[in-house]
């Protein structure tokens, strides 16, 4: 039975009230799925000023980058990158050890937040903060072997992360919309992979995307992760504020 407030839409589709974009929610719902309490999210309030950088404690494990639909649909427009992709469209199908990326296909709607954070601590430093057993832990095993398809249905019937998520849904500063609701944002997680590449995740495209190889001692909020990710959607800005950037890491 699903969660209260969760809505089922007239294709089906399971769909639930969207993360408020705060970092404290966003920490307490890592915490309840099984992410250490030592880390957390901040904000960035700049990429540009080095002393509002400089509040941030680094290294940071990953981003989340969260875009109003004109900056994100120009920025995918000319990276030809592909977005609200079918299933049966994707020509992304590594399972296992075939990648050292663990990416989900989002197929719960209005999770766009969810599935940046689940991205976060699937992948690069973040991940080895997992406590064992954690209900993260358990689902990230019973995925990793698995193509998408199959790997999104893990997600998609767990109901532990169907409670955890509602729950988070209801904290925050303003007050939650209906699930039947659809806000024109998109949450992109960045990462550094076992690899040294600066990986960009999100649900809606066909797998994920390299970014291009950092420095040794680059973290994601070091200039040439920002100038390989998050600035190609910036330099569609036009102007427009309404964008932000949070940050995952170690706890002071």
């Amino acid at each position: 039975m699903p969660a209260e407030g969760v809505w089922i839409s007239p294709s089906g589709v399971k769909t639930v009230i969207p993360l408020e974009n705060n970092p404290e929610v966003f920490t307490s719902l890592l915490h309840d799925l099984g992410l250490s309490s030592q880390l957390g999210f901040y904000d960035v309030y700049s990429i540009d000023d080095a002393d509002l950088l400089a509040m941030i404690p680094r290294p940071a494990h990953a981003l989340i980058f969260i875009t109003p639909a004109q900056m994100y649909y120009a920025s995918r427009k000319e990276d030809g990158i592909a977005s609200d992709m079918a299933m049966e469209d994707l020509t992304y199908n590594k399972a296992g050890d075939e990648d050292t990326i663990m990416w989900f296909r989002q197929t719960i709607g209005n999770a766009c937040g969810l599935y940046a954070l689940i991205h976060s601590v699937a992948n690069g430093p973040g991940k080895q903060y997992l406590q064992k057993g954690s209900l993260l832990d358990r689902l990230f095993a019973e995925a990793k072997p698995l193509q998408p398809e199959p790997r999104a249905r893990v997600l998609y019937d767990s109901e532990e992360l169907e409670q955890a998520h509602m729950r988070a849904a209801r904290k925050g500063d303003s007050v939650p919309p209906p699930a039947e609701d659809h806000p024109a944002l998109h949450f992109i997680a960045y990462i550094k992979g076992q690899d040294g590449h600066l990986w960009e995740l999100e649900g809606a495209t066909d797998g994920p995307v390299d970014r291009g190889l950092l420095p040794p001692d680059d973290d994601v909020l070091s200039p040439k992760a920002l100038e390989l990710g998050i600035r190609k959607f910036l330099n569609h800005s036009e102007g427009n504020p309404n964008f932000s950037i949070v940050a995952l890491s170690t706890k002071d």
